[in-house]
């Protein structure tokens, strides 16, 4: 995401709470939920450990769904777990610069892999973390013994060699393109992970490897390159209006396991639709409201002034086009979940076709405020606890009451909403399938 201080774009981000009650629409008329639980406030200064929430992930517990934990990165913050109440669990630091005008760890997205076997033939689950900082991914195992009973349930099982992904040195990982969204995908042939760059198209497919001592890494297998610019219907090219060298890149990514697809988000263009392992030609599924409008870059407002809108955008979802998350419903139904950061909304799209099905919020209610500004969410179809139809945990980038340092200035404040799937279901009239389908399966 954006600072708003350069593209001043909203965002949204889902949250939850007990029995939802929700007013028949907002003023706006687009349905609203709201959220049920939130995790305490993460402050990006320096009395907060430059914590800036981005993106969680929701571990399911193997035999007690209560126990499950929701991991969430914090950029310069490093790593977070929560049991499903909110209560923290553990706080891992990122790791420190390697030298000292080196970039820190900046943990960017996480996701889960379930089973995967290490060096001496045990099974662990991981929680997968890209390190934009530091251009590569890291890898914590989850205990699931120690999972939900307030005790740590990471350990870090990074390989100390794994490679840069998208640089050679660190005189290139310092100019910041560096791995920034995150996906993860198995198969019969292994476990992969699918990594874009930021400022840059380009998304690579590594492959995971079991290294000595319950290590691991990983190898790159191949990279694509997304468009750029664009031909519109009326002859012209249209390129995105972003900063002097960067290119409108991709943050948000889901797999599709059951179809081997890629969904990518390119924030300031839409949401691609791709074979999962990088072969064959990506579809552009759907497009932001923006795409096609031109821009002009303001140095010293760090803005762009938008021109005349051509109308060849889209009709539902704002950019920037954010955090992607899949519902699974029976017999490979189910939904596609996109956050619309320009109008805090979530776009929510049929899962075999891509069509458009509805649209919603994250208010405030439950003693919880609404959500904006989000980046990265994620649902399951899993009863979780009290979550008994699912839950869908989202960013949220502007976390309220406002909180003031010691000289009395605005802390800036983030951190993340649980929403239960139900509540947003009997909103929109979607289907609600809490055993079809199984993250372990």
């Amino acid at each position: 995401m954006r600072s708003r201080t350069r593209f001043c774009l909203a965002t949204l981000v889902l949250c939850l709470a007990g029995p939802a009650i929700v007013p028949a629409a907002q003023a706006d008329g687009i349905p609203t939920v709201k959220p049920r639980v939130e995790t305490p406030a993460l402050f990006d200064d320096g009395a907060g450990g430059n914590a800036n929430g981005d993106d969680p992930a929701i571990w399911v517990h193997p035999t007690r769904s209560a126990r499950s934990v929701v991991m969430t990165t914090a950029k310069e913050g490093g790593l977070y777990a929560y049991d499903l109440s909110g209560r923290q669990l553990q706080h891992v630091p990122a790791p420190a610069a390697p030298g000292e005008d080196d970039e820190p760890g900046r943990f960017n997205n996480v996701d889960l892999v379930y089973g995967l076997r290490l060096s001496g033939g045990a099974r662990a689950d991981l929680a997968v973390v890209s390190d934009r900082g530091r251009d590569q991914i890291r890898f914590y195992a989850v205990d699931r013994d120690r999972a939900g009973r307030d005790r740590a349930p990471l350990t870090d099982l990074t390989d100390p060699a794994v490679p840069h992904v998208f640089n050679t040195g660190q005189e290139q990982v310092n100019e910041a393109r560096t791995a920034y969204g995150l996906a993860t995908w198995q198969d019969e042939s292994g476990t992969y992970l699918l990594v874009s760059q930021r400022h840059r198209t380009r998304v690579a497919l590594l492959k995971l490897t079991a290294t000595a001592h319950g290590k691991v890494g990983y190898r790159v297998v191949r990279t694509l390159d997304l468009p750029s610019s664009f031909r519109l219907p009326n002859g012209t090219t249209w390129t995105p209006c972003l900063e002097p060298g960067e290119l409108p890149q991709v943050e948000g990514m889901v797999v599709d396991g059951e179809r081997d697809v890629l969904y990518a988000a390119q924030e300031d263009v839409g949401i691609w639709r791709m074979r999962a392992d990088l072969t064959g030609a990506p579809a552009l599924v759907d497009r932001v409201r923006e795409y096609g409008r031109p821009g002009v870059y303001d140095p010293e407002t760090e803005e762009c002034a938008p021109g005349a809108d051509p109308g060849y955008g889209g009709r539902h979802l704002a950019a920037d086009a954010e955090g992607l998350t899949i519902y699974h419903g029976d017999g490979g139904d189910g939904y596609l979940l996109a956050s619309g950061q320009g109008d805090n909304t979530f776009v929510v799209y049929d899962r075999r076709r891509n069509g458009y099905v509805g649209r919603f919020k994250v208010g405030a209610g439950n003693g919880l405020d609404g959500v904006e500004h989000s980046d990265g969410s994620m649902v399951v179809n899993v009863p979780l606890g009290r979550f008994d139809r699912g839950l869908l945990v989202t960013h949220d980038g502007e976390n309220t009451p406002k909180a003031l340092d010691e000289n009395g200035e605005t802390r800036e404040n983030t951190n993340f909403k649980f929403v239960g799937w139900g509540d947003v279901a009997d909103r929109l009239g979607l289907d609600v399938d809490t055993r079809s389908w199984n993250p372990r399966d």
